[in-house]
């Protein structure tokens, strides 16, 4: 599929449209699309600004960027000197950052446009955008829909035509999940591959940075200029990441067999076995296989990621970082009032289902536990990637579900996350990539997984993927 993104490019640089008029139209399509309320800040006048300096710099005929003239979205944890950076959080809900992240930095130095700031839940702790403070995101497809989560707005920004892309960060499949509920493509990259430096962060150990887009070729684009070393995050690899410009041929695929059975919808196991067959139509090898770790994978993460992000979250207390109650008078009121009144009920429970586990006589039966569980599923992973290139899967059980459906049964919105969030805890490259619709009419995404740093040949598989939404 054509890229959005060059075509763009293309005509800006030669004069056929103007930066100004590709921001205009973006924000003019925010304006239309304000029901969907995937944005929280619109920063229009910063965004024309910037588009009339690079326009200037065009008819001078002055060099510009790979990405001159493209608007785009950042969800609201990176930070960015424009506008506020509030994680959809009223604990952050004016906090102005000195600093742009590092992802920022490297977007805007090709010339890329921000526009505004996506809706996520509220520091990125949920599947739905539903737990944003400042109210859900609603599904591009059908309103009536969650955005899925937790970059549900950056992903409508995309789907509903506002963007071409859009910055996301997913620590469990949280660019790969609302992709795949609003019918676009979500890649999220190896870990380490691209700095973080910058986002607020939730689990350092599956952190991740990478981009919502409309086409494969477009997430390669972004990934080609975020990836490489940053001094300031000490786990960023040095670059190792190249497009890949022939297509894979004769690849060995293989299906994960515990992702299509019981509990997934029928739309989705049909549409991801017809995939597969039309794969080895093309002439690649696809198997069912087994990931019997994939059974625990979800109790891994609900132990570990929690455990991570109590520890994290542990800065907003009001007089570190936060709103401080304006009713405290004692310290722990400081403490106590500031966190009760600034953070959402998610972010609660996951902070005291992660100091819960970390405590003094729980942390040898359920962190480390966990923590040698992930190991085995690692290993069961690095095993399946010796007989093949890739695995494939269905990126969530269902389409996207109702808007309250899930909100007072936090297991079952976990369970959302269930496909995806393996490839998270091994830090392996995954894509998630739209498999055309339900018979209700709501996207379904394909999820393609390869080994650890393989991010060039699992995009450029992942092209073979996309097919007309239909």
């Amino acid at each position: 599929m054509k890229s959005e993104i060059e075509r763009i490019v293309a005509d800006v640089k030669s004069g056929r449209t103007s930066a100004r008029a590709e921001v205009e139209r973006a924000l003019a399509q925010a304006r239309e699309r304000d029901e969907l309320h995937c944005l929280l800040e619109v920063c229009a006048e910063q965004a024309l600004a910037r588009a009339d300096q690079l326009d200037v710099r065009i008819k001078k005929g002055e060099p510009v960027g790979r990405l001159a003239g493209v608007p785009y979205v950042a969800k609201d944890n990176f930070l960015t000197k424009v506008g506020r950076t509030t994680a959809a959080s009223k604990m952050l809900d004016n906090f102005r950052s000195p600093i742009d992240a590092t992802a920022i930095e490297r977007i805007e130095a090709e010339d890329a446009i921000m526009i505004g700031k996506a809706n996520l839940d509220a520091f990125a702790h949920g599947g739905s955008t539903e737990n944003s403070a400042f109210g859900p995101t609603h599904n591009a497809i059908d309103k009536g829909r969650v955005a899925g989560g937790s970059s549900g707005g950056s992903a409508v920004a995309v789907a509903s035509g506002i963007v071409p892309f859009a910055l996301g960060s997913d620590t469990g499949g949280s660019i790969r999940q609302p992709a795949s509920f609003n019918g676009v493509v979500g890649y999220k990259p190896t870990y380490g591959m691209i700095s973080r430096y910058g986002v607020v962060a939730m689990a350092s150990s599956t952190d991740t940075v990478g981009p919502i887009t409309r086409t494969v070729r477009d997430s390669e684009i972004i990934a080609d200029i975020l990836a490489g070393q940053d001094q300031r995050d000490g786990t960023v690899y040095p670059r190792y990441f190249s497009p890949l410009t022939e297509s894979p041929d004769g690849k060995r695929i293989g299906l994960i067999e515990d992702f299509i059975g019981e509990g997934v919808d029928d739309d989705v196991a049909s549409r991801t076995n017809q995939l597969a067959q039309r794969l080895r139509e093309s002439g690649h090898q696809v198997d069912l296989v087994k990931l019997p770790m994939a059974q625990y994978a979800l109790a891994i993460y609900y132990i570990v990621i929690p455990a991570e992000l109590s520890s994290n979250m542990a800065r907003y207390d009001g007089i570190r970082y936060g709103e401080r109650s304006p009713e405290a008078h004692r310290l722990d009121d400081v403490y106590g009032m500031s966190r009760d009144d600034g953070l959402m009920p998610e972010n609660k429970r996951r902070i005291m289902i992660g100091s819960y586990v970390l405590s003094s006589g729980y942390y040898d039966a359920y962190y480390l536990k966990a923590q040698q569980a992930r190991t085995l599923l690692i290993r069961q992973l690095d095993k399946l990637f010796e007989s093949y290139d890739f695995l494939l899967s269905p990126v969530s059980p269902t389409p996207a579900f109702k808007l309250g459906e899930n909100t007072h049964d936090p297991l079952k919105m976990y369970l959302a996350d269930a496909m995806t969030v393996p490839a998270s805890l091994a830090g392996l490259p995954a894509i998630s990539v739209p498999n055309g619709r339900s018979k209700a009419g709501l996207p379904i995404g394909v999820q393609l997984i390869a080994p650890a740093k393989a991010d060039a040949g699992l995009l450029a598989m992942a092209k073979q993927l996309e097919v007309d939404d239909a």
